[in-house]
């Protein structure tokens, strides 16, 4: 974690007036950081997947319900703070349509879900050495927004 995250988070617990979790994870979203960091901070964006082979090349845990995670905007600068609410493996082909549209883009249709992630999926797993398939496990994780940096 960069020190502009480590900063926001200690004086978000500071303006808390509780003791802070003992951990925290600060990271951008992938394809478009700024564009979906907006979505988040807008309320649009309520939930994110990502390939369970990507924890598992990575050596990451999964996320818990519970976790907070920071933000990060394309420069890696702090924007918002986010709670896990709840985390489920499912493999792609089974994403229900309402995760799809809470992960809020495009034109929130299933349709442009599966398409965008197809394209973006394919391309990380390539780099990891692995095939795309429809029942790719991915990570589905839905989130609230904590706080929003000023």
């Amino acid at each position: 974690m960069n020190q502009a995250a480590r900063t926001y988070w200690n004086e978000y617990w500071e303006r808390q007036g509780r003791e802070k979790p003992a951990s925290v994870s600060a990271w951008p979203f992938g394809a478009d950081p700024d564009q979906l960091a907006r979505l988040v901070i807008e309320g649009v964006k309520t939930a994110t997947c990502s390939a369970l082979f990507s924890y598992e090349a990575e050596q990451e845990p999964l996320p818990s319900v519970g976790d907070y995670s920071i933000i990060l905007d394309g420069r890696d600068e702090p924007v918002a703070i986010i709670q896990t609410v709840e985390v489920t493996v499912v493999p792609m082909n089974e994403v229900p349509e309402d995760f799809a549209v809470a992960e809020g883009e495009g034109d929130r249709t299933y349709r442009y879900w599966r398409q965008v992630h197809e394209t973006f999926f394919t391309k990380e797993l390539n780099r990891l050495g692995r095939e795309f398939s429809d029942d790719i496990p991915l990570v589905c994780e839905r989130f609230r927004l904590v706080d929003v940096k000023s």
